[in-house]
């Protein structure tokens, strides 16, 4: 007894060591994350407003799990395998009154009726029904199979096939009309000298009448030829249809050898084009299934169609030839969005050059556009920008409050914010002002008020508002700092509500939707052993730029500050992305690598460059043709900033980050070698003109027609200017940036004799690691290179 009572006891104090995190090193932080614990996600309501489903993982097993909690009892339970298979999926489209709501599951169509708790089950088909909606009568329901369009009628389930699209015509009758000539002239000498084909020909003619007579209905072929359909929308009438068609580009695309493979032989993994390769088109079309005719959506009358970038007066002899050759650009139509009547459309129309963004109104009758509203960069609309989407997939916040009125997102102030519209009198009011971002806008069941996220008191705290849509002060609904990420109940009487704080991971928060009212936590999802350590708290501060902007960055300050006063920059990736704010972040792993760093004397300063998310318009593209410029003139003004605040030896300054936080890292080393004398640049942009088009031709346009933009910003220009010391850290089959890109950088380092650099290769990680053993190598390359080079 008295043995196994030291045993436990030996197990025990084992188990409570375990769980203390008392010093911070790299094996520890950079294990699988679900020591941390593992934050709720995917939360989602039950359609009755009575259920919140959540993805969980509070026992730290294999896989999360699906968990619910109701209004009334907020105690977690595991959503069993038949219940599981009763839900109902989020997404679905609500009729008028907001009682019932048509949704696909499993590749077929439902109706599920809240007050009658009934599901009807309206189609069931070897083929997959996509898009269902309710007609604007709501008698029938339209929805797409294939690419065609189909009306369900919901008394009496007549399926009516609304569209045909065919990619060939199909072949005429058998008359010989598609022969040639000489093919006519031997059919025609077979039968004036064969009885037996005379007959034949008699009984086939005769059988062809009859399936003629037979034949009701002909349903007319839409032919697509080599091109794809997509984007097919219907009007609430069933009466037009809308499309597009795509031509695919004849373009080259890279591959990504994989090394370390099961069968034992390198694999060739099929990857993306590179920027400014061939770009799909497309042309987009009305089908009247009244007047059963098929018309182009004329896009040559909009507004600035014919304008040239402004980019293109630094190239004289381009300018010359594209003022001379006066071509409309191309552009995307996307929508359009009906009103409940199907008495007006709105379509979304982005030029490809990514310079303007045009509300268009949609005559369906004759497929011309008018314009209702102008959105102009000369650097670039929409690109990260919120409630204002990318051209090819969505239309952006836009939709109707009633059959007159209709409301969108714009930056015309500089920041994204609320605008309504009458179609009739063309009168625009804007709804929000100021300094912060309108983000995840939506519209009430009612359509009297809008809901949305907003960092009105700071650019890292984001809240949720609700606002009247005939305007007034947006009223603040919730009360934690940090980032409220809110989940409104179908009847809009609570709020789930995601929230974190910066040392806080993700927890699941229940609200009653009334402003100030008390939010009740429902779960907790951190270890013991991450709870045990004093994680900080990193003050947000600001500092003036050299242009005088006020920059946002996250702090650390070491109680006991090494002697040789070194500090260190992180560089956060993704271009525009919001980094510094009162959240948990993202990059969680570098934030308790930031940690770790500030516990072993470093000063840490985690900046919001220019470029970055959250602050505006102006912000965002202050990059336009030059990254690597007042994003990086932005670090280099933080360095000064810890010098003459905080004590920092100006010769003791590391950086590092990864993507484009390892761009960054490589242009700091490079062209501002006095002022960094280490880098370590993960999974890195070397040359903007290898990274793909989708990202890169917002900000640098194509590297045939501004090859300035492009040298400007590619560090591989640049390799020279290295004169400290450069870590680059690179997954080998990364299909985001390629390694090809960090082996080309490699070369070129070799050809200038520079020995001042080591490359650590990665051969199973992509973009993003995955492997614990890849990321506690990287970190502890990292860590050493910071301390053998800054604390001299």
């Amino acid at each position: 007894m008295k043995k196994t009572f030291t045993l436990l006891l030996l197990a025990a104090c084992t188990n409570s060591f375990a769980q203390k995190l008392d010093t911070l090193t790299i094996e520890k932080i950079m294990r699988d994350p679900k020591w941390i614990g593992t934050a709720p996600s995917g939360i989602h309501w039950d359609d009755d407003s009575k259920k919140i489903y959540f993805n969980w993982n509070p026992q730290n097993e294999d896989r999360d799990a699906l968990y619910y909690i109701t209004t009334n009892n907020t105690d977690p339970e595991k959503v069993t395998l038949d219940e599981k298979r009763a839900i109902v999926p989020q997404y679905g489209k609500w009729n008028k009154s907001h009682t019932k709501k048509v949704y696909v599951k499993n590749g077929d169509i439902f109706i599920e009726d809240i007050k009658a708790s009934k599901i009807t089950q309206l189609t069931s088909t070897g083929d997959r029904e996509n898009n269902p909606t309710f007609s604007g009568d709501e008698s029938k329901v339209l929805f797409t199979r294939g690419n065609n369009v189909f009306a369900l009628k919901l008394n009496g389930s007549e399926l009516i096939q609304l569209t045909n699209f065919v990619k060939t015509p199909a072949k005429k009758d058998d008359d010989g009309s598609d022969d040639t000539e000489q093919a006519k002239w031997l059919k025609q000498q077979q039968l004036e000298l064969f009885d037996i084909i005379k007959v034949k020909d008699k009984d086939d003619k005769a059988a062809a009448a009859d399936r003629k007579a037979l034949q009701t209905k002909k349903m007319k072929e839409l032919v697509t030829g080599d091109k794809d359909v997509d984007n097919v929308e219907v009007s609430p009438d069933g009466r037009y249809v809308t499309y597009r068609l795509i031509k695919s580009a004849d373009e080259k695309n890279g591959i990504v050898p994989d090394y370390v493979t099961a069968s034992g032989y390198t694999e060739d993994i099929p990857n993306r084009t590179k920027v400014g390769g061939p770009q799909a088109t497309a042309e987009s079309f009305v089908y009247d299934t009244q007047r059963d005719s098929v018309y182009k959506i004329s896009t040559k009358n909009i507004p600035g169609i014919k304008d040239l970038p402004d980019y293109v007066k630094d190239y004289p002899a381009e300018l010359a030839e594209r003022t001379k050759l006066n071509k409309d650009r191309d552009v995307i139509v996307n929508g359009p969005v009906w009103s409940q009547d199907g008495k007006y459309a709105l379509a979304v129309v982005t030029a490809i050059d990514n310079k303007d963004r045009w509300i268009m109104q949609l005559d369906p009758h004759s497929g011309a556009l008018t314009l209702l509203d102008r959105q102009h960069n000369d650097a670039w609309v929409g690109g990260g920008a919120p409630g204002i989407e990318d051209e090819w997939y969505s239309t952006g916040a836009i939709d109707w409050i009633d059959n007159t009125h209709y409301y969108y997102q714009s930056e015309a102030s500089g920041y994204s914010h609320i605008y309504v519209a009458d179609i009739t009198s063309g009168d625009k009011k804007q709804l929000t002002s100021g300094k912060w971002e309108v983000q995840n806008l939506q519209l009430s069941n009612d359509n009297k008020t809008f809901y949305f996220n907003a960092n009105i008191n700071h650019p890292g705290d984001l809240q949720f508002y609700k606002l009247l849509v005939s305007g007034g002060k947006p009223i603040r609904l919730t009360s934690m700092k940090g980032y409220n990420n809110v989940d409104l109940s179908p009847d809009e009487k609570w709020l789930a509500i995601r929230y974190s704080y910066t040392n806080k991971p993700w927890e699941l928060y229940l609200q009653a939707n009334k402003p100030r009212a008390k939010p009740v936590q429902i779960t907790n999802s951190t270890s013991k052993e991450f709870n045990s350590y004093a994680w900080r708290d990193a003050p947000i501060v600001t500092f003036k730029n050299r242009y005088g902007s006020d920059v946002y960055a996250r702090l650390y300050v070491p109680k006991n500050p090494d002697p040789a006063k070194p500090a260190v920059i992180f560089v956060h990736g993704a271009g525009y992305l919001q980094n510094v704010t009162y959240s948990w972040s993202y990059y969680f792993r570098e934030f308790m690598f930031n940690n770790m760093l500030t516990d072993n004397g470093y000063t840490v300063l985690d900046i919001d460059y220019t470029g970055s998310a959250g602050y505006g318009r102006d912000w965002r593209t202050g990059i336009y043709r030059h990254m690597g410029g007042k994003d990086l003139s932005d670090q280099v003004d933080g360095a000064k900033f810890l010098v003459d605040n905080y004590g920092v030896n100006p010769k003791h300054i590391g950086i590092y980050g990864g993507s484009y936080g390892g761009f960054m890292t490589l242009m700091a080393v490079f062209t501002a070698p006095d002022v960094f004398t280490s880098g370590a640049a993960i999974r890195s942009v070397t040359d903007w003109a290898h990274y793909n088009h989708e990202y890169t031709a917002n900000i640098l346009n194509e590297p045939y027609n501004d090859e300035k933009a492009y040298r400007l910003s590619s560090p591989i220009y640049f390799a020279n200017g290295l004169k400290g010391n450069l870590l680059m850290l690179h997954g080998m089959v990364d299909q985001n940036v390629n390694f090809q890109d960090i082996v080309r950088l490699t070369q070129k380092l070799i050809e200038l004799h520079k020995d001042n650099w080591w490359l650590a290769p990665y051969p199973v990680e992509d973009h993003a690691f995955e492997q614990p053993s890849s990321w506690a190598d990287e970190y502890k390359r990292i860590y050493k290179l910071f301390n053998e080079t800054l604390k001299k």
